[in-house]
């Protein structure tokens, strides 16, 4: 499984470049378990967000640091974080799950 994603200031209209963002996997026993960490780049992406191994199925939870990110480049954020929660089904597919962001709501989705 691939796994990408993408952050967009959508208040600002530009990437959101230099954002923490933490994967972890929920483990049978129902507690997060802490995957890998990178950093979007300058167009706020990051390309392959998948720790040594790989994934598999299962329910995963991408976290990133808005609150961080927002005092970076002074602007205000509500949300300190934003942890968005998914389940993978189909391993051998690509998932991208983008974040808009503004400083008083945010959305996401399945991307391709």
């Amino acid at each position: 499984m691939s796994l990408s994603t993408h952050v967009l200031d959508t208040a600002k209209g530009w990437p959101a470049s230099g954002m923490q963002v933490f994967l972890d996997h929920r483990t049978g026993e129902g507690q997060w378990q802490h995957l890998v960490a990178d950093e979007t780049d300058s167009d706020g992406r990051i390309a392959k967000l998948v720790p040594a191994g790989g994934l598999s199925a299962g329910v995963y939870r991408l976290t990133f640091a808005t609150g961080e990110w927002a005092a970076s480049v002074g602007t205000d954020s509500f949300f300190p974080e934003v942890a968005v929660v998914f389940e993978v089904t189909a391993p051998d597919e690509h998932h991208h799950v983008p974040l808009l962001l503004s400083p008083y709501g945010y959305s996401t989705y399945r991307g391709s």
